[in-house]
């Protein structure tokens, strides 16, 4: 699949799937005359990514967690130095004050309905 479809697949522009490939958290495969081409499994990594992103993770946060998520690094969490741990717990403090909010918001918004004659819509997601 070329990039224009990979991107309406993902929901990510063009230019953004570019800045994710020069960033090394997505590969494309390139064709003989130099189209970036993606497969299944690229698309589903690049797909994967832009949730990172859309989660709120920066992309140094994603490639960390992208190398962690690695088949290859399972087994090896005790290559884990302080500092690279110190930054993971720092950004799950993060990570979680976002949850917190997002139900905040999410709460407000079904007490909203309940209360409005449009409760049918809360069952509809």
């Amino acid at each position: 699949m070329k990039i224009g479809e990979v991107a309406k697949e993902v929901g990510a522009p063009t230019r953004m799937l570019r800045y994710y490939e020069q960033q090394g958290l997505i590969e494309a495969s390139r064709s003989t005359n130099g189209y970036r081409e993606y497969s299944d499994e690229q698309i589903e990594h690049a797909r994967h990514v832009r949730a990172l992103v859309a989660a709120g993770l920066s992309t140094r946060m994603i490639k960390i967690v992208l190398n962690i998520e690695a088949p290859a690094m399972q087994d090896q969490a005790d290559l884990c130095n302080r500092a690279l741990a110190e930054e993971l717990a720092q950004e799950l403090r993060v990570v979680e004050n976002r949850i917190v909010c997002l139900e905040k918001s999410r709460d407000a918004v079904i007490d909203y309905l309940q209360r409005t004659n449009h409760t049918d819509l809360l069952t509809a997601t």
